[in-house]
């Protein structure tokens, strides 16, 4: 099937590793030039390569931002040019219940997640609102609809989120413009270790003993698991999908 992508141009934030990369090889595979944004210039320098690896003919640009700063929020907007498809995707908030993350933690981690999405979904909307297309994807999370003690902060941050998505893509269309979100359950990246060393100590008094909470009905998802639906809602063949957030878990939220 041919997505409709060749020659569109995509950005993605947190795009050096984990699901944003994912994203990145998946929209250039489809003939997309990309550019990734990250705070660390190695890891970005890495993940161009991979992504030229898995595609070729495609433009592969990076930017080195702190996307917990309002400033290089607008910097960035200002740098990537003309854009067709906006994922954000940076920002992992930290584990742990209502007594152990205190206000500055939590603050820190809505600035880059919460405080991010809202900002650049501002920034880029009216962009795209004004030449009249484009489509922006919050990778979000399910803890928004399956919340827990233990990730209070992330809970009720990504809850924020989908109402964010659900607000703004309810009306989008009218503008040519589509707004979506996914909800990623646990992913195998680095970031799930640290999501089950919380759950270990909570469950089991013990961090190191984490493998144990792997589950397994249903196991984790994969990084291309969400990068091709990803692909597939950024692409003209999505173009009726606008104010939902699909979740992806292999069902683990609705039992």
């Amino acid at each position: 099937m041919d997505l409709g992508l060749t020659g569109k141009r995509a950005v993605i934030t947190g795009g050096s590793k984990g699901i944003g990369l994912g994203c990145a090889i998946g929209l250039a595979r489809e003939g997309c030039h990309v550019q990734l944004a990250a705070r660390n210039d190695e890891t970005l320098l890495r993940a161009r390569a991979s992504v030229l690896e898995a595609a070729t003919n495609v433009e592969v640009e990076t930017h080195s931002v702190d996307l917990s700063v309002s400033e290089h929020q607008m910097a960035l907007v200002d740098a990537v040019g003309d854009v067709d498809i906006w994922i954000n995707n940076a920002g992992a908030i930290p584990a742990g219940d209502i007594a152990t993350v205190d206000e500055r933690r939590w603050r820190e981690a809505w600035d880059l997640k919460v405080f991010g999405y809202i900002n650049l979904c501002r920034e880029v909307y009216a962009v795209m609102e004004a030449k009249g297309s484009g489509v922006i994807i919050n990778v979000i999370g399910a803890a928004a609809i399956r919340p827990q003690p233990s990730y209070i902060a992330g809970a009720v941050g990504n809850s924020g989120l989908v109402g964010l998505t659900t607000a703004l893509g309810s009306r989008s269309l009218q503008k040519g413009v589509r707004v979506l979100g996914i909800n990623p359950g646990l992913i195998i990246t680095d970031r799930m270790e640290d999501i089950l060393r919380r759950e270990a100590v909570d469950q089991l008094g013990d961090g190191d003993r984490w493998e144990e909470l792997i589950p397994v009905d249903p196991a984790p998802g994969t990084v291309e698991q969400c990068a091709d639906v990803i692909t597939f809602l950024a692409s003209p063949r999505a173009s009726h999908i606008s104010g939902t957030t699909l979740t992806l878990d292999a069902g683990a939220s609705a039992r």
